[in-house]
């Protein structure tokens, strides 16, 4: 196949900004990395996406915006335009290359056993504002076919995994808003699904105690002391136990059992969570020798430092294998979009369940008209 160039995009679960990476694909291999960028959003941009997620619960139909869904989807628009477009003007970017755009929206919704999946952002509006073909909604069709709609990255693992030449069972885990694993096995196998919390839990937790957006290196984390009884009661749900494939919202689990705890405790806690549902997932998908961690959490001593323990396995950043833990998952969607125009498939019965391996992303073009 054709080599691309291509911009991913990803705003995360964390709402904290748009990561936008360019890479070069064919959709199977990747062969270069290149640059990144990083748009932060404004603390009211984010309360807008804040106030849309709540919005987003009452939704039957994934293509309603009414009220404030509409407004964050023009914020969101606009945030990912704006990232593209400083990455483009680079020094050390030749725009011109540049001949496609992954954008995965903001995930606002997700509830698969209900087929019912929301990412705004105005894929078709992107398009016109860039000039370039952009591939968007890459979830719908995995959710319609009866998967679970995420994740979707694991593909996109497997093939840095390969290209690393990494030996044994190997866990690439990402903790974003949310955590999710992807499992390859030495004889090539591969299970992936959402672990459970990542950093969403910390984050609020912070944002309503402190006014801060997160746990910044994880100091307030590495601070306090983990109170086992509250742990003992956030891992008591039976959604650990559920064979994969499985998926899961932004806001599934309650703080409710760290509500009483000094805000360094209960960030230490919070992160202790964080990693036993990580080692815990890693066990049921079949254990892995080493654990290769990238996203938000990465930057967080604490989880890490518990993850091996929970775990014992080898514990490692992404960052350390020269990959890039901040904007693989921009990297991940642009290889997706590559993909995606490829037709080749986005997820498979391994990773999300859906029924056999599944194509997806729609395709606009500049001149497109929206639906």
């Amino acid at each position: 196949m054709r080599r691309t160039v291509v911009v991913g995009l990803m705003s995360g679960t964390s709402m904290d900004g748009v990561d936008a990476a360019l890479i070069a694909t064919d959709g199977e291999e990747v062969e270069a990395f290149g640059p990144t960028y990083f748009r932060p959003y404004a603390a009211e941009e984010r309360t807008v996406l804040r106030a849309a997620l709540a919005a987003a619960v009452g939704l039957d139909r994934r293509e309603a915006r009414p009220g404030i869904l509409g407004e964050a989807e023009r914020i969101v628009t606009e945030a990912h335009a704006e990232a593209v477009e400083a990455l483009l003007a680079r020094q050390d970017v030749d725009a011109p290359r540049v001949t496609l755009v992954g954008f995965h929206g903001q995930t606002v919704f997700h509830a698969p056993a209900r087929r019912l999946t929301i990412q705004i952002g105005d894929g078709v509006a992107l398009s016109r504002r860039l000039g370039l073909p952009v591939v968007y909604d890459f979830r719908a069709a995995d959710v319609a076919a009866g998967g679970q709609g995420a994740p979707l990255v694991p593909i996109f693992h497997a093939a840095l995994v390969r290209a690393a030449g990494l030996e044994g069972d190997v866990a690439v885990v990402n903790i974003g808003g949310v955590g999710n694993v992807t499992r390859i096995g030495a004889d090539g196998s591969i299970v992936a699904f959402d672990t459970g919390p990542g950093n969403a839990l910390i984050d609020d937790l912070v944002r309503e105690r402190t006014g801060a957006s997160m746990d910044v290196d994880g100091a307030l984390s590495a601070s306090g002391t983990v109170q086992l009884q509250s742990l003992a009661e956030l891992m008591d749900d039976p959604w650990f136990s559920l064979p994969p494939p499985k998926s899961l919202d932004r806001d599934a689990f309650s703080r409710a059992p760290v509500a009483r705890l000094s805000t360094a405790d209960a960030c230490a806690t919070l992160a202790a969570f964080t990693a036993e549902s990580i080692a815990r997932a890693v066990a049921l998908a079949g254990g892995a020798g080493e654990i290769i961690v990238c996203g938000g959490g990465a930057h967080n001593p604490a989880i890490l430092r518990q993850l091996a323990e929970a775990s014992g396995a080898k514990v490692r950043t992404a960052d350390s294998l020269g990959w890039s833990g901040d904007f693989m998952e921009a990297q991940a969607f642009a290889y997706l979009a590559a993909r995606s125009v490829a037709g080749l498939p986005l997820s498979l019965p391994e990773t999300t369940g859906v029924p056999h391996p599944m194509p997806g992303g729609v395709l606009a073009e500049p001149g497109a008209v929206a639906p």
